[in-house]
């Protein structure tokens, strides 16, 4: 639950984020505002029946799937959203810094050709990104659960938290910062994907498609146990083990080499 609330927190900053500095803009250029703000609140409805729609997607490929497809798919897409939380973390280094002033500007040139679809397609495709990715991190996230109403309340939780989050971050710095929260979710994010990527590789292991070289390396398991407490939310938040095979160290670590590089480079080239 604790994975659903936070994914849904940090990905919903991140769309009011758009959808803000847009608002922002149509409110100081009251002209503009005047025709905008129906087509800014089209896109952040299109974009949300499209994040609905691949919802529903996953929903429909996953029940049309045999036991040993339904396997493979629960496997695969814990890995694809590892990838997809790297992929966004680097892109929000790289473009973080530029990315109020991109909107503006995207915003002031269909304004100036009156392209208010041009407007509605830029936030409909922004909020879409973000609902289509916290649609495959939850998917990825509670697979096979049985707690559905738990985890709903969870995710209603974490859109709550957004929006005092948010609220907060518009105060301009004076609670916490924009640089704070991008700083300390980045951690956040890429041990989740760890986590996730660790629940993925775990399954390619059950289902004798990866070996388990030695398994287990270690039982750690009487000092932090990974079903309860601390040792849990471990688990849950940064793919710890208390008995790991050790190809799934190995991959785990590989990952965090990765990882670290990939994201030193962006920030030495800027690119």
């Amino acid at each position: 639950m604790e994975q659903v609330a936070f994914i849904v927190w940090r990905e919903s900053v991140e769309a009011l984020l758009v959808v803000g500095i847009l608002y922002a803009w149509l409110r100081a250029n009251p002209v503009a505002g005047k025709r905008g703000m129906a087509y800014l609140w089209g896109g952040v409805g299109l974009g949300l029946v499209l994040s609905g729609l691949l919802a529903l997607t996953l929903l429909g490929v996953s029940s049309w799937l045999d036991d040993t497809a339904q396997e493979y798919f629960q496997a695969a897409m814990p890995l694809v959203a590892a990838a997809l939380i790297v992929q966004m973390v680097v892109w929000m280094r790289k473009n973080g810094r530029s990315l109020k002033r991109e909107l503006e500007g995207g915003l002031a040139s269909n304004a100036a050709e009156k392209n208010w679809w041009g407007l509605l397609f830029l936030v409909a495709l922004a909020v879409a990104r973000e609902g289509s990715e916290t649609v495959v991190f939850l998917y990825g996230s509670v697979a096979g659960s049985s707690n559905g109403g738990a985890l709903a309340l969870a995710g209603l939780g974490g859109f709550v938290a957004a929006l005092a989050t948010f609220q907060l971050l518009q105060l301009g710095g004076k609670y916490i910062s924009w640089r704070w929260f991008f700083k300390v979710t980045e951690i956040l994010l890429l041990l989740l994907a760890g986590a996730m990527l660790n629940s993925g590789v775990e399954h390619l292991i059950g289902m004798d498609v990866l070996p388990a070289i030695i398994d287990p390396l270690w039982d750690s398991s009487a000092w932090l146990d990974e079903s309860m407490g601390i040792g849990k939310l471990l688990a849950d938040f940064a793919g710890y083990r208390s008995h790991p095979a050790l190809s799934l160290l190995v991959i785990w670590s590989g990952y965090w080499i990765a990882s670290t590089w990939l994201l030193r480079r962006v920030s030495r080239t800027g690119q």
